[in-house]
């Protein structure tokens, strides 16, 4: 796969991909393009049985800055409307194997809302998390203002998203946002380690589980008691539930298939 702002690895270890963000001199803006080609991507990788866990990392130096103001100085309600970039954010939501953020450096506006995209958040501690929008007059549209405030609770996201404040890896880490903490030298690393324990179990219960955990937020507890309840059940039509559970009757590791 080539792409202009992004690099991928589609073997960055086994069953691992990685996904690049490669625009230094714009801080890893995240322009409309920038989106389509993660977008991209992030089907693609999808779509590859050889993987099972995808990192996004913007490198050691910063995840991503924000979203590329330059183009949507100048613009109207009614042309970010019919844009309807958000729609790629969505999209981008709907990938099925688990992404893991490995956030080193600034991860603000767009860009701690494309961390919080992800299912888990490894972050440097040179990371600083943060929804500056209203220090320029308007406020976060890619979910700034709804998973800001399920990850850390009501007071701390408003303040962060009134006042445009900056909080640090450690902060990140006490309101739990973040899995874990680690030297940004290691953070690549480290990521792989996590992003390694989950490539080596069932991808079929992986993805289920995934579904489940997220249907939580969008749900009562009674649904989501029902949903999870059915994919549970739906385990069981795998391949990979009859050798798990064979492997430990047997007391082997076990070889998953993801079938």
């Amino acid at each position: 796969m080539t792409f202009e702002f992004i690099k991928v690895n589609a073997q960055v270890a086994k069953h691992i991909a990685l996904v690049e963000l490669n625009r230094p001199k714009e801080l890893n803006a995240l322009s409309r393009q920038v989106m389509l080609e993660i977008r991209d991507a992030l089907r693609a990788l999808d779509d590859d049985d050889n993987v099972r866990v995808i990192i996004l990392t913007g490198g050691l130096k910063v995840f991503a800055a924000g979203a590329d103001i330059k183009q949507m100085a100048d613009a109207t309600a009614i042309d970010m409307l019919n844009i309807d970039q958000f729609s790629t954010w969505d999209q981008i939501k709907k990938t099925r194997k688990p992404i893991i953020a490995a956030v080193s450096g600034f991860a603000l506006g767009g860009g701690c809302e494309l961390a919080m995209t992800c299912d888990m958040i490894m972050a440097s501690d040179t990371a600083k998390f943060g929804q500056p929008e209203i220090k320029i007059g308007t406020m976060p549209g890619a979910g700034g203002t709804q998973r800001l405030t399920r990850a850390i609770g009501k007071v701390r996201a408003m303040e962060m998203v009134l006042t445009g404040k900056f909080i640090s890896a450690e902060e990140a880490l006490s309101f739990g946002l973040v899995n874990r903490i680690v030297p940004a030298e290691l953070l690549l690393d480290e990521t792989i380690k996590l992003a390694g324990e989950i490539a080596k179990l069932s991808p079929v219960a992986v993805k289920l589980a995934k579904e489940a955990v997220n249907n939580a937020f969008n749900s009562t507890l009674d649904e989501g008691l029902v949903f999870e309840r059915k994919n549970f059940y739906l385990t069981f039509a795998s391949q990979d539930q009859k050798e798990g559970m064979a492997a430990f009757v047997e007391k082997r590791a076990p070889d998953f298939k993801g079938k």
